[in-house]
């Protein structure tokens, strides 16, 4: 029985979990919300509000990480994605959380205010904390091949998706050789998941409202 899914192609934490479903075979009844206008309904089902959120039977689900950890533990052929030994398990909680606390956050807080018009320029200082972020992906990308290791886990789902989003902003992310080359090798495994289907939309809606807000600013 397919997923009840929850999402909007606006926001790139749904892309990252439907980019994981579809890899491992899960199969999701799709259902868009309107950030701007959320329904009585997905409200009770998620008081908090927030994108992505699944139905699995009865089973409410809410937030991106938590979303891809119970879809593999759950669904996976195996448990490659999300070791259950501890040591490979920490190091991939932890590249989660350096996600979606640092990257994703410095991003976020850099370019967001510019993509939804609450800002007609990009920060110095929030520019230099984005820099300061990929520096540090770059060193945790030192000796591995992936975001936490020799496999593809997770992790790398997350942080692909949110170099995705970075790209959307003309950021030149080759300047950081380890994160461009393990972007490089995500790229070749994860596109065949669904990439213009899931990512492509939203990162040209991501694209094209910067673009056009800083065109107005010169």
């Amino acid at each position: 029985m397919p997923i009840d899914f929850y999402y909007s192609e606006s926001s790139p934490p749904c892309w990252l979990v439907r980019l994981l479903a579809k890899s491992i075979g899960v199969h999701f009844n799709l259902k868009v919300v309107d950030p701007s206008d959320m329904k009585p309904e997905f409200q009770k089902l998620n008081p908090q509000r927030a994108l992505p959120a699944i139905d699995d039977g009865g089973f409410i689900l809410c937030e991106s990480r938590p979303i891809m950890i119970y879809l593999v533990s759950t669904y996976a052929k195996n448990d490659s994605l999300y070791p259950k030994d501890p040591k490979k398990k920490g190091l991939v909680d932890q590249m989660l959380y350096f996600d979606i606390g640092q990257l994703f956050e410095k991003i976020s807080q850099c370019y967001f205010p510019v993509v939804f018009e609450e800002s007609s320029s990009v920060g110095e200082q929030d520019l230099r904390d984005v820099e300061y972020s990929c520096e540090i992906l770059n060193k945790f990308l030192e000796d591995r091949v992936f975001a936490a290791g020799d496999t593809l886990t997770i992790a790398d789902f997350a942080i692909y998706t949110t170099i995705c989003v970075l790209q959307c902003f003309d950021f030149d992310i080759s300047r950081y050789d380890n994160a461009a080359a393990w972007y490089n090798r995500c790229k070749q495994l994860l596109d065949k998941f669904g990439f213009e289907e899931i990512h492509a939309p939203g990162m040209k809606m991501f694209t094209d409202s910067y673009r056009a807000k800083l065109q107005e600013s010169n």
